[in-house]
């Protein structure tokens, strides 16, 4: 089957197929201006998005819309692997045939001989192999932890990490008392003026912090923080429809307005 069948191919098995045919025919001459004029780095910001639109449906519980977010983020995959094969670097089999193999090297305990029977055995076993393979043992252990992630997920990552090595607080409590002793510094930098690199600093500690508890809580800290705006626009938007209720319009309310809606928002709620 060529490609221009292969493009017309509803058989479910060759689904794959089908879409690296349609990304090749978008790409090529007389195919979509807009795709064709794409580059690996031009592209960084889409592969961005649509894993988090992915992760909104999830924590909508959306799967319809999740089956369309996750077609968006594999496109991506298969974008950046027709770019790499017309440059003859590599092509979507390379991609998945290294895949699949590191599963299979980094599974020994379901493929091979190897004994892991708990989650916390299986990924020290896989952050050992993996260490191995790019023969990294002598370089120091949280080399490369998260690189190009977010700053709160790279936080994430690196205590996670180094909770494998036995660096961590016993139970949430030390977590939560960490919290409060680097907010308690906050507070002694409040007079401070904002140019002061400490405030920058103590504030990073804070917020670092917090990922540490939501860790030790089994929280995502980024799935809490996406709570924790969709609750506030939510609320937000109550409070201006009940000043607009009242005919206030929301920028000619001043805060004790404002304070007396949010409340009324927040109760109901």
């Amino acid at each position: 089957m060529n490609d221009t069948e292969m493009i017309e191919c509803r058989e479910p098995a060759l689904q794959m197929q089908r879409l690296i045919a349609i990304m090749k025919r978008l790409r090529a001459p007389q195919g979509c201006p807009w795709d064709a004029e794409q580059t690996h780095r031009s592209l960084i910001t889409n592969m961005i998005e649509e894993a988090y639109e992915v992760v909104d449906t999830i924590q909508r519980d959306d799967w319809e819309q999740m089956k369309e977010e996750l077609g968006d983020v594999l496109l991506q995959v298969v974008f950046h692997a027709e770019i790499a094969r017309e440059a003859g670097r590599f092509n979507f089999n390379d991609v998945a045939a290294e895949v699949s193999e590191k599963l299979v090297r980094r599974h020994p305990h379901v493929f091979a001989q190897s004994t892991a029977d708990t989650t916390d055995a299986v990924l020290t076993q896989w952050d050992k192999i993996k260490r191995q393979e790019k023969g990294t043992e002598a370089t120091p252990y949280l080399h490369g932890t998260g690189k190009g992630l977010p700053p709160m997920l790279r936080a994430w990552k690196l205590q996670k990490k180094a909770a494998k090595a036995g660096f961590d607080w016993p139970d949430a409590q030390g977590a939560l008392d960490k919290v409060k002793e680097e907010t308690a510094e906050c507070e002694e930098l409040l007079p401070a003026e904002e140019e002061d690199p400490r405030v920058t600093e103590e504030l990073g500690d804070l917020l670092f912090s917090v990922v540490n508890l939501c860790r030790k809580k089994g929280i995502d800290p980024e799935a809490a923080m996406a709570g924790a705006n969709k609750k506030f626009e939510q609320r937000f938007n109550e409070m201006e429809r009940l000043l607009a209720r009242d005919g206030v319009p929301l920028e000619e309310a001043g805060l004790d307005a404002m304070e007396e809606r949010w409340q009324q928002a927040k109760s109901s709620r």
